[in-house]
This record gives structure tokens, C-alpha cells and sequence, in this order.
């Protein structure tokens, strides 16, 4: 197993609509790839513009492929929304 960690800090006031749009469509896009198992998404308590996103893979492998292939449509996705 691999795991992905990413921290987002999200624009003022939009970690809410951050997360709603990680689990709405990100996750769809993260379901759709080879070896994705499953994926956390946590937002700090101290900062709450600060996010972690954590990605299960079954290999190492697999995350660099959708890294390659996918990640860039996802940063898009999320662009209204992060710093």
C-alpha cells in the first residue's frame, strides 16, 4: 500500500466548500483509477484553512500514474477554492 498526502490551504472562509468539493468531485475522478483504494480528507482544527487530503493506493506506482495523468484536472477542479 502507498499513501498520497497533500495539504491544501484553502481561500478565507472556503474550506467548507473546499471539502464539499473534494468529496463530491475529486473523489469520483480518484475512483475512476487504477489501484485508488480509498482517501481521507481532514481539516486542521488550530487553522481551519488548512486541509490534508490523504490518498490510498495500492502501489506506489499507481498514485505516480494518476499524478501524471490526473492530478492537473483536479487542481482545477479545486482552484476557486485553494490559495
Amino acid at each position: 500500500m502507498f499513501t498520497r498526502v497533500v495539504e491544501i490551504t484553502s481561500k478565507a472562509g472556503k474550506a467548507r466548500d473546499l471539502t464539499r468539493t473534494v468529496s463530491e468531485k475529486v473523489l469520483s475522478i480518484l475512483k475512476t483509477q487504477p489501484g485508488f483504494m480509498d482517501e481521507i480528507t481532514l481539516v486542521s482544527d488550530e487553522d481551519p484553512n488548512r486541509i490534508l487530503a490523504i490518498s490510498f493506493w495500492k502501489s506506489k506506482e499507481n498514485a505516480d500514474a494518476y499524478q501524471r495523468e490526473q492530478y492537473s484536472k483536479v487542481t482545477d477542479t479545486i482552484r476557486n477554492f485553494a490559495v
